[in-house]
């Protein structure tokens, strides 16, 4: 199962959340999205779930917290107890022995983050 977690800020657009999935390598192959649990009900990741025709999975902040991440923003490591929102939503979602396809990649307006994990499932 490959998944892509994304984080991304509020005012997000469509297409910064799209840019930074093509720079983690794209929707092909996609099982769903994952992100942290409050902004699962984003309009703007519903539209690109939607555009990418897979599911939502929410995965709680305190499942995130404390899942190693290779890239680390001290900022998220504050305040969520993980490198890598996107990273650790998608080793969450993609099951316990997950791997990383691709690590965080950031859109160039910097809202948005994804990262592409694959594994056996939750």
């Amino acid at each position: 199962m490959k998944v892509a977690g994304l984080w991304f800020r509020r005012g997000a657009t469509l297409a910064s959340l799209r840019e930074a999935l093509v720079a983690a390598g794209g929707p092909a192959g996609l099982a769903a999205i994952a992100t942290v649990s409050d902004k699962a009900e984003a309009e703007v990741l519903k539209q690109l779930a939607r555009e990418c025709g897979v599911p939502i999975k929410a995965v709680s902040a305190d499942v995130l917290a404390g899942i190693d991440t290779p890239t680390r923003s001290e900022r998220i490591t504050q305040a969520f107890g993980t490198g890598s929102l996107a990273e650790a939503a998608a080793l969450a979602a993609a099951g316990p022995d997950a791997r990383l396809l691709s690590t965080r990649a950031i859109s160039q307006d910097r809202t948005a983050t994804a990262a592409i994990a694959e594994g056996d499932g939750a």
